[in-house]
């Protein structure tokens, strides 16, 4: 990336520092070494994402939405649900709470937006390899199990902290399986609004056909 383009990302790098050191600092004073080792995943994840960047040339809304990704995460974990609502578990954290009582969670909602998201990126990164950038069936489901298949990643980093981590709030097998559907929920929604608005997105942002040898300069080198 040149000067300019790292220069478009500081509004976001210092939004995404900014709640992570507090996330931090609290979890520290709290001793809450479950969310100290999220968000150390989190800032891993974020040099991550800045390197598909470089390659890839995610849109400023995709790096957006994954920071308030990581905000959301960190709120789930670590603010207090209100008094009196109904949660789930022992812990009185958003992300035990429910919103809808016996189906629906915070927990729910972030992991569709999450992997939903996921399978934006996944169609971005593929895009970025096609001569026609066109989002057809077989090319979304290929991004939606992208997406499914990183949520599953997620799982495995649950389970982790599960291991080694006493006393945390991941849940049990029943909750995992609705993340999953969750997840599943998220990927063929996104799936969907790919369809329907993906090509005429790229079209409007860089003002060229898709076919056109400079939609990806890269691969022209």
């Amino acid at each position: 990336m040149d000067r300019k383009q790292w220069q478009e990302l500081w509004p976001i790098v210092i939004f995404t520092v900014l709640y992570l050191s507090i996330a931090a600092a609290l979890a520290l004073s709290d001793q809450n070494w479950e969310f100290m080792y999220y968000i150390a995943i989190v800032v891993i994840l974020s040099f991550v994402a800045l390197l598909v960047h470089e390659y890839v040339q995610l849109t400023k809304s995709v790096l957006w939405a994954l920071s308030i990704w990581g905000l959301l995460h960190m709120i789930g974990g670590m603010m207090p649900a209100p008094a009196g609502w109904p949660i789930s578990g022992t812990k009185a954290v958003f992300y035990s709470l429910w919103i809808i009582p016996n189906y629906l969670k915070y927990d729910h909602i972030v992991h569709a937006f999450g992997f939903g998201l996921a399978t934006w990126i996944c169609w971005q990164g593929i895009r970025s390899l096609m001569d026609e950038p066109k989002p057809t069936l077989g090319v979304l489901m290929l991004c939606a199990l992208g997406g499914l298949g990183l949520g599953a990643l997620n799982e495995v980093v649950e389970f982790i902290a599960v291991l080694t981590i006493p006393d945390t709030n991941v849940g049990d097998y029943h909750n995992t399986g609705w993340d999953l559907i969750a997840n599943l929920i998220g990927s063929v929604v996104a799936a969907v609004l790919i369809r329907s608005f993906g090509g005429q997105y790229y079209k409007k942002q860089h003002g060229m056909a898709p076919t056109d040898p400079l939609r990806n300069p890269k691969r022209t080198k």
